[in-house]
């Protein structure tokens, strides 16, 4: 049995050529961006491609943070089916601390105005004496100030990368104990319970902070709670297609059709939850038909109509069709496709969510769009692939390994 996985020169080969692709995409962009004629040309290069940077660090990152939430729910509630794709979470969630610098960078260029996707960072908005005074945005000041964002978010970062680093470090750790030796186990248990009921507030507000904010004068109360639902079944999925690639590769036999198809249940499950929140969030918005609320989705439908749609298909229908079959849930090639789908259907959600706001009706989709999104995948799939080396994939710390390994039914 392969129990220590191997990063192929093949394997890195392709992570350095879609760096490079994406890179050389990005690059594109930023001559593009000086050499655009004209305040709007600019201002509108400008803000595709800081939005783009945005669209892709928050997709990655959110990935990554699920990582770390689905393993501390394993832990708190001491189930033992997942234990053998304990590795995988562990290795997925390395990406936090990249993508949090990578926020990082981002936010920094909002303060110092190096772009403007966060227009209430201004602080004309908030001058009364200011021709650019905005009474509704000046009316959020108490929350949408610089330095309480800032406090938030570092508060965030800081708190799910210490405990996704504390998972990794105990579950490495408690490999080289006597089996008998559990303490390390339960102190990640205990953890994982602070964790979740930390994540559980700061995962709404985080999306309020980077995401619902582009848009200041709009808010939705079901915004968190869906924003939540496309990183969860994201991750998820993500979970699966790495699952599947190493099982492809003759590694994790200890992997079995029952722990596929229960990830398979998730990726469904996941997506008629989202579903539902999409649903619930347009309906009573554009049924309701307040102007300040109704706008939002305006946008969406009339400039993003292919876009906005195409997600529901991608997010909804083609999960629906495919994975509702028990059967198809243990079979590799299905939750692939799907996965494949899922991936990018949630993509086009954050595009959805952040690219209307920042550039209106003046998008498409081209280089520094695809290329974007390339040099991400390459860079996520390098760090990700770089952290399995560092571990066996069996996690024989684990009290509840044996049990996951019997796993059927």
């Amino acid at each position: 049995m392969q129990d220590q996985f191997e990063f192929t020169p093949k394997l890195q080969r392709l992570t350095y050529i879609l760096m490079g692709i994406g890179l050389l995409a990005l690059i594109f962009g930023i001559v593009n961006l000086f050499g655009a004629e004209g305040e709007e040309a600019h201002h509108l290069a400008n803000a595709r491609l800081w939005s783009n940077l945005l669209i892709n660090t928050f997709f990655f990152f959110a990935i990554a943070l699920i990582g770390t939430f689905f393993l501390a729910i394993q832990y708190a509630a001491e189930a033992a089916w997942a234990t053998t794709l304990k590795r995988i979470m562990e290795a997925i969630s390395s990406f936090v601390p990249v993508g949090g610098v990578l926020l990082i960078i981002i936010f920094l260029a909002g303060t110092f105005h190096l772009h403007h996707l966060y227009h209430w960072m201004d602080p004309d908005l908030y001058d009364p004496a200011s021709p650019h005074y905005d009474e509704i945005i000046a009316g959020k000041q108490g929350y949408l100030n610089q330095p309480f964002f800032w406090a938030r978010t570092l508060l965030y970062l800081g708190v799910w990368t210490f405990f996704t680093m504390r998972f990794r470090k105990r579950s490495l750790e408690a490999d080289a104990l006597d089996p008998s030796d559990t303490s390390l186990h339960f102190k990640n248990v205990r953890d994982a319970a602070i964790f979740l009921v930390f994540f559980g507030y700061s995962s709404s507000t985080a999306s309020w902070d980077w995401i619902m904010s582009i848009d200041a004068h709009w808010f939705s109360t079901l915004f968190g709670w869906y924003v939540f639902a496309s990183m969860f079944v994201s991750g998820i999925t993500a979970i699966a297609l790495v699952t599947i690639y190493l099982k492809s590769k003759g590694y994790l036999e200890f992997v079995n059709d029952s722990h596929i198809h229960d990830l398979g249940k998730f990726m469904f499950g996941i997506s008629v939850f989202w579903t539902y929140l999409w649903f619930s969030q347009f309906m009573l918005i554009w049924y309701s038909n307040i102007p300040e609320e109704v706008t939002y989705f305006m946008t969406r439908i009339e400039d993003y109509n292919l876009p906005f749609f195409g997600m529901v298909v991608m997010n909804f229908i083609f999960p629906l069709l495919i994975l509702m079959n028990s059967d198809y849930k243990r079979i590799n090639y299905f939750i692939v496709m799907a996965g494949i789908v899922i991936i990018l259907g949630h993509y086009m959600d954050v595009f959805n969510m952040i690219m209307p706001s920042a550039v209106g009706d003046q998008w498409f989709i081209g280089a520094a769009e695809i290329g974007g999104f390339l040099f991400f995948l390459g860079l996520f799939i390098f760090v990700v692939f770089k952290e399995l080396t560092k571990a066996p994939l069996l996690a024989k710390g684990d009290p509840y390994m044996g049990e996951s390994e019997r796993f059927h039914y």
